[in-house]
């Protein structure tokens, strides 16, 4: 183990709480272990680790980066994530394998729905050249997390969607009886429809979503024209 992570081990092992420990496992359907820190007093310990001066190596930081994603504790993915972010800037093109290691291990909701918008889409930003390849081999996978992802790394792109491209994603995926995968066809489409409401509706009206798909991407947008009726 190497210094960055057995020092943040051991920060996070001294802030441990065993009362909250096994509420924050529950919330997570007991999937993964807890040191029971909460976001604000985990932001607060890890913040001196975050400046851009101290950062280690970058190649250094994917080996210690997979270090923590396989410790028990999910603190330390969250950490993980964060500190992997810091590097967006000076991504590489290979990295996308580095992110979708992270995407299928210890994979649930809370990490999958970190790395898909931030790491994925920034690098998709940079690299457009690579999205249809990689995007069709997630859809492809039958792997919901990495569909998922495939799903929501344009969450954040705004007037940059591809709305082609979505537009083939979520026909790709529609029809699933996976909760994750009709979720997040409502969440990309209700994020996309604050930029563009009129696609979404169109979109929504020409394409049989399931009934929590179509639910979550009109929310907005139904309760904005009640309003202005």
């Amino acid at each position: 183990m190497n210094d960055l992570s057995n020092t943040i081990i051991s920060e996070f092992k001294r802030a441990s709480n065993k009362v909250l420990a096994p509420q924050m496992a529950a919330y997570m359907k007991n999937n993964f272990d807890f040191f029971g820190i909460k976001s604000p007093l985990r932001n607060n310990i890890q913040k001196p680790f975050m400046i851009k001066k101290y950062l280690i190596h970058k190649l250094e930081m994917i080996n210690e980066v997979k270090i923590l994603w396989n410790e028990p504790q999910r603190e330390l993915q969250y950490f993980a994530q964060e500190y992997a972010y810091k590097y967006i800037s000076s991504v590489d093109e290979s990295d996308i394998y580095f992110y979708e290691w992270l995407i299928i291990n210890k994979s649930w909701w809370d990490t999958v729905d970190f790395i898909a918008p931030k790491l994925v889409g920034n690098y998709f930003m940079k690299y457009p050249q690579n999205k249809e390849l990689i995007i069709n081999k997630w859809i492809n996978s039958n792997n919901i997390w990495l569909q998922r992802s495939a799903i929501l790394f344009q969450l954040k792109y705004k007037s940059e969607t591809d709305t082609e491209f979505l537009a083939y994603i979520i026909s790709s995926l529609n029809g699933s009886n996976e909760f994750f995968i009709n979720k997040a066809i409502g969440w990309v489409l209700r994020e996309y429809g604050k930029t563009n409401p009129q696609w979404v509706e169109n979109f929504c009206s020409k394409t049989e979503l399931s009934k929590l798909s179509q639910k979550e991407a009109l929310r907005i947008i139904v309760k904005d024209k009640n309003i202005e009726v």
